[in-house]
Formats: structure tokens, sequence, C-alpha cells
């Protein structure tokens, strides 16, 4: 599924200014190429960056670090002896070398900026993956700063590691942490004979996970950060199905103050972007909460945000979803037939009014991401064992379809924590 973009409301002329930030590539033979060099110079309304023979001039707004207003990027890289997370700077001939001349044993997979390879880093005996950007591809220069910038200000369990990256010539590649379990795209859709299906403690783990991602992103990172691009390719697994959010190309600092909302172009992927932020253009934090809510009803349900292979009433699913939430007898309708019946009935009500919260139309009706997390950590915790006969599956007990009037309640007025 594609990325799109068109133009939204914008109102860039009445920024304040902000301080320049300027970062050197050059591959001078006599330059420093472990590490990139950033300054930061004042009383300037630009962004200034210069990779090789490029430079991007651009105004406060347009971009993650464009909005970095009296931020010195070295500052808070170094910042409680983070110093190393400045992301490495890489030669191309390097990062040929690490992927077998990027060998077709070596790809992975491919997204829609770029071609994505296993490599092997002999200096350091690590394993990476390596995306190549596609040099005429959607990520432009502008969103390649973006996110080595981001990257390399963040550091979190559930965001993907950014190692280093290499701008030479018209090259463009990022390396990052390998993930040997892929996306959770490819653990939800078209799975092989050979691929076990997740089972509902592992949904619950990565959606928790993931939720823990994105706060970190809204409520720890200075300056806060609106993601703009969740959805399953974009969280990788780990070992033990540990997910961490990753492409962070079209992240953007979020309204500070008592700003409500970014105006800018809108960018995302249809299906996961948010209907009020696609007509208006005004991105706020509330634009990723929906995306994440898209996101837990792939998990809960195993249907696509988009497929066009099934009626046109079930192609969209979040349209198809919202009226089956209004009452609970339809529940054992929504869930992954994959699943064969094993969840808890309980967790699944309460999942799904999470999933509810998450996606309705009106912005200032979806929760907050703290109180996303605080309940996913709570139904991550509770370990479904289809063996327990105490625990109500969908197997072992049908009353989701029984309990009368009860049931007929919309999931919106479930209690989302359990006494």
């Amino acid at each position: 599924m594609g990325c799109f973009c068109f133009s939204g409301n914008s109102s860039k002329g009445s920024e304040k200014p902000t301080k320049k930030i300027i970062i050197n590539n050059k591959n001078d033979s006599s330059s420093n190429k472990s590490k990139p060099h950033a300054q930061t110079q004042t009383g300037s309304d630009e962004l200034k960056v210069t990779v090789t023979n490029e430079e991007v001039v651009a105004k406060k707004g347009d971009q993650l670090s464009i909005d970095v207003k009296n931020f010195n990027l070295n500052d808070e890289i170094s910042k409680d002896g983070k110093a190393n997370n400045l992301a490495q700077s890489f030669t191309f001939e390097e990062l040929a070398t690490a992927t077998g001349n990027f060998r077709s044993d070596c790809f992975l997979g491919e997204g829609g900026f770029g071609k994505v390879y296993k490599g092997f880093l002999d200096k350091t005996s690590q394993v990476v993956a390596i995306k190549q950007l596609d040099r005429n591809g959607a990520q432009g220069i502008r969103e390649f700063v973006v996110e080595v910038l981001t990257l390399s200000m963040a550091e979190h369990p559930n965001l993907v590691k950014l190692i280093g990256f290499c701008a030479e010539g018209d090259q463009r590649l990022l390396v990052y942490e390998y993930m040997p379990l892929g996306s959770l795209e490819n653990h939800l859709y078209e799975l092989p004979a050979s691929r076990k299906p997740l089972d509902w403690n592992t949904r619950m783990k990565i959606a928790a996970g993931a939720a823990r991602g994105l706060e970190y992103l809204h409520e720890k990172m200075k300056p806060p950060v609106i993601y703009r691009d969740l959805k399953c390719s974009n969280i990788l697994l780990g070992e033990g199905y540990h997910p961490k959010l990753s492409d962070f190309g079209l992240a953007k600092v979020g309204p500070i103050g008592d700003k409500t909302h970014v105006s800018t172009r809108v960018m995302g992927t249809y299906g996961y972007c948010a209907p009020d932020y696609a007509m208006t253009g005004q991105l706020t934090f509330k634009s990723d909460i929906y995306s994440f809510g898209v996101v837990l009803l792939e998990l809960i349900t195993g249907r696509k945000a988009i497929d066009e292979t099934r009626d046109r009433s079930e192609q969209n699913l979040v349209a198809w979803a919202r009226p089956m939430f209004k009452d609970r007898r339809n529940f054992s309708r929504m869930v992954d037939p994959l699943l064969q019946g094993q969840y808890p009935v309980r967790g699944l009500y309460q999942a799904l009014a999470i999933a509810a919260m998450c996606v309705q139309e009106q912005p200032n009706m979806r929760p907050a991401i703290t109180d996303v997390v605080m309940a996913l950590n709570y139904l991550a915790s509770q370990k479904y064992d289809p063996d327990n006969p105490v625990q109500s599956s969908r197997k072992s007990k049908s009353s989701a379809a029984t309990n009368g009037d009860d049931d007929k309640k919309p999931v919106a007025e479930h209690e989302l924590n359990s006494d």
C-alpha cells in the first residue's frame, strides 16, 4: 500500500524565526567519516542541509527538523552520555560490500521509498538492514534528513535503532538494526504454510509495544513528534515478537504551547490516515491515534486496512467495523479466523473498545496515547491460556451471543479497565 500526498492548508508565513541547523557530509577524503557534523546558527528562519553537492533550505514547519525552534541537535544527542546515538556515516562502497553488491539473496523487501537488504558490517561484526532509497522515489532529500535526525535524537526499546547512513553522490541509504522477524504485515496476511499465525497473547504484546513507542514520540521526545505513517508494514518485529516502529521520513514536530495543530501538506497511507487530517491538512497527535486504531483493528480482525479483493462494503476496515461496534453480539464475527476461537471474550471486548475509541471520527473524542498504553499494557499482562477452563474463550463459552440486553451496548460504553 503506497503513500499519497496532496495539498492541505498551510500557514507558514506567520512563523517566528528559528535556528539554522547545518549538516555537512561532503565525503571529503580529509573529513571524519565516522559521524555527521551538525551545528546551529542563531538569527535565521531557515534550515540548511548540505549532503554531498545538494543543499536544502526550507522554512520552519516544512518538516520535522525545520520545526526545531531554539533546539541544539548536538546538545540533545549528547545529553545524558548518549553521544553514541549519533548516526554513523558510511561510504557507498562499505554498504555495497556489506550486501555483496546488493545481491538478490540479500534482498528483504521493497516499499514505497526503496529496497531493503540484509547486510553484514565487517568492522563491527554486525548484521544490519540497509534501505537503499529509490533515487526517483517518493522519499527525497528532506525526508532522508528528517529520518536521520529523528532517530539520532531518539532512544527507546520500541523504536528501531538507526546505525548510520550514506549520502554519497546521488545515493541515499539508511542502515538500521536488523529485525529478524520482518514486519507485522508479514505475520497477518498471506501467510506461507510454514508460518504459524500470531496467537492472541502475541497480538496484544505487539499492540502494547507499538503504543509505547508512539507514546515516546508524543510525550517524551523534545520537541514532541507526530509519526504520521503508522501502519503494519512500519512495525518491525525482533526476537520474541518484540515490536519497533520504523520509517520516520514523514515525521513532524507536533503543536507546542497553545497551538492545537500543525498545518501541513497531507501525506500518509490510504486507509490509515485520519479523515480530519486528510480533509483539512491540520495534523495533530490524535491523527496518529487514528492510525494506531486501524493497526489494532488489523491485529484483532486479520483484515487489511484497505482490501480491494473484498466486497465493496467491506473494503475499508474502519467503515466495515463501525456498525459492528454497536452490538457486542457481532464481536465474535470480527475476530481473525486464524485465531480459531482461541481468545478471551472479555479481552476481545476490551481490545475492540480501545480500537473503537481510537478511530472516532472526531479527533477530540480519541484517547490520548498515555491512556491507550495503560489499557493495552493491562491487556497484554492478562495472558490467555486456552487450556484454562476459568478463562472464557470463544471455543469454551459462547456467552458473547447470549447475555441479553447487555450485549447490545455499543463497544464505547464498555469499561477498559477490569477490576
